[in-house]
């Protein structure tokens, strides 16, 4: 037979117990300084890799973080030393919770203090395993990344290499693979699909779109006057020479603003061009065609990028950390709860009452941890945190049950 009540031995006065908890609090912080100095040698390693989900989001060509003191890449490495300690010190943490409340315990339950600090220290790890790999990749991408703006990209950055290669074809004086290559990139960006881009898409209406889209043009343009003038050689001179010409005129219109008139001579000097070899004509085509899809996509591109982040390293660090921190504690929720349960501060009958209400709780608190407004990540926040609880109320109904069948006399054997 179990002792119906906890032994007097374990009885405190009140005073007691708030020197006990001082004593507990003190334990954790010494183990907090201590393993937070010494992960400060690890320090710059731990914060690259904790950035990683950050700059994987950010666009190629910004991805770095800055700071804006001379002292925050210092605050930086120290905030990542303390909450370091934080996270590592959560056995400490766990040892301590329990001995403080294992008082209050039966002799048969002290004995899973073991258990509570393995998988509670398991349980932490987990929930910020869970934040690194899966919230953190999609709430960047979400808050980085335009879904309209990176399709265009890849398939312009895809087009852009096909290009290069048709151009060295054609400097090769190879113009039937000069044209498939060319051809292939323009498959690339009028594919069907996100980022798709068509001649007149958005036209030359907007000034700071057409001027792009021009400049494109004459640059492309001319890497066709180079390429075809290292084929042909002198032979093509008076064409080459004409086309030049006539981009001349189109650079000339383009840097008055009348871009129409730079378009329609760029269009000219592409005729020219095709005529220095008439019959691949077809191939020469393909490539000015190409060159002026890019030029398009190359203005949608900038007009749909145009703000670009820039980061703060403390700013992406704390909230990084916070998250971390976060789900590690919303992981430890059911051990907490049946902490609670062994207790008798709470009850599977109490939790299952207002099992509701904590649905809405949980979801209050996901919208206000999420920094962004969708329901993706909400979902991800608040989907573990749920489960989590409802986890809890399993183990506290286990807790009840098996303390009631602790307490159950079995009557002799006759």
């Amino acid at each position: 037979m179990v002792d119906a009540e906890p032994q007097d031995e374990f009885r405190m006065s009140l005073m007691e117990h708030l020197g006990e908890l001082r004593k507990r609090l003190m334990r954790v912080t010494i183990a907090v300084l201590v393993l937070g100095s010494a992960s400060l040698i690890f320090a710059r390693e731990v914060y690259g890799l904790l950035m990683r989900p950050v700059l994987l989001a950010l666009p190629s060509d910004s991805a770095a973080l800055v700071y804006t003191s001379a002292i925050e890449e210092i605050n930086v490495l120290m905030k990542i030393g303390l909450y370091a300690g934080i996270f590592m010190s959560t056995p400490v943490l766990l040892w301590q919770i329990w001995g403080f409340v294992s008082p209050g315990l039966y002799e048969n339950e002290r004995k899973l203090a073991a258990p509570f600090i393995i998988f509670g220290t398991l349980a932490f790890l987990a929930g910020a395993t869970f934040c690194y790999l899966v919230l953190l990749p999609q709430m960047f991408t979400f808050l980085l990344q335009k879904e309209d703006a990176t399709a265009i990209t890849q398939r312009m950055s895809s087009a852009r290499l096909h290009e290069e290669d048709a151009v060295r074809y054609l400097r090769l004086g190879d113009f039937q693979r000069a044209g498939a290559w060319s051809r292939a990139a323009l498959g690339d960006l009028q594919a069907p699909g996100d980022g798709k881009t068509e001649q007149g898409a958005f036209g030359l209406t907007l000034i700071p779109k057409a001027a792009v889209d021009v400049q494109a043009r004459l640059e492309g343009l001319g890497r066709l006057i180079d390429a075809l003038s290292v084929a042909q050689g002198p032979s093509a001179s008076p064409l080459l020479i004409a086309a030049t010409d006539k981009r001349g005129d189109a650079v000339k219109a383009w840097s008055e603003g009348n871009f129409y008139a730079a378009t329609a001579r760029l269009d000219e000097a592409a005729q020219v061009l095709m005529g220095v070899v008439p019959e691949k004509s077809g191939e020469v085509a393909a490539l000015w065609e190409l060159e002026k899809l890019l030029g398009v996509a190359q203005a949608r591109s900038e007009s749909l990028n145009w703000t670009k982040p820039m980061l703060s390293m403390n700013e992406q660090l704390t909230l990084v950390l916070v998250l971390e921190l976060a789900f590690g504690v919303i992981f430890e929720l059911p051990l907490v709860m049946a902490v609670l349960g062994l207790t008798g501060l709470v009850s599977s009958k109490f939790l299952f009452k207002y099992q509701r209400h904590a649905f809405v709780v949980c979801l209050i608190v996901a919208a206000l941890i999420t920094p962004t407004g969708d329901a993706v990540n909400l979902a991800l926040m608040a989907g573990p945190m749920l489960l989590c609880y409802e986890l809890g109320v399993v183990l506290v109904w286990l807790v009840e049950k098996r303390r009631a069948r602790s307490e159950t006399i079995v009557p002799p054997t006759q």
